[in-house]
């Protein structure tokens, strides 16, 4: 080593392509596989695939755990808490009629945000490589 390469600074490996945030969570929300776009990322309701049948990528590392549902809990309480308060201040329904509608919508939009809420938040962990979604794995990567 010469004086000219006394002050730079020689990674020990090379730093993995960046992925697609937004590409890969809103294939994740429709219920695609992050990396390719093409395989099924669930096999039930709430259930992921093991691997996608298109690329290969393992599913099962993911942890997605019960982010998701904080989310929708969130998202439709934003929603419905907003729109329960307006009604009541500008129109005053009965209590009956209230929860004839508020209860329903409730948990209908509920079920229908979980999956692609759980898809996306499977695609963001992809996509920042998170949760055993890294290309190297532990014992790949150099001791310092």
């Amino acid at each position: 080593m010469d004086d000219s390469d006394a002050g730079r600074v020689v990674p020990l490996h090379r730093a993995p392509a960046r992925r697609n945030v937004v590409l890969a969570m809103k294939r994740g929300c429709f219920g695609r596989c992050p990396r390719c776009g093409h395989g099924h990322l669930f096999r039930a309701f709430l259930k992921t695939a093991e691997r996608c049948s298109t690329c290969g990528l393992d599913f099962t590392a993911h942890r997605a755990d019960d982010l998701p549902a904080y989310l929708v809990i969130v998202i439709i309480g934003h929603l419905v808490v907003p729109s329960a308060l307006w009604l009541e201040t500008h129109f005053a329904p009965p209590i009956w009629l209230q929860l004839t509608i508020y209860l329903p919508v409730t948990l209908l939009g509920s079920m229908a945000l979980l999956q692609p809420v759980k898809g996306a938040v499977i695609g963001l962990q992809w996509a920042l490589r998170m949760h055993g979604f890294d290309d190297q794995r532990s014992s790949d990567i150099p001791a310092v």
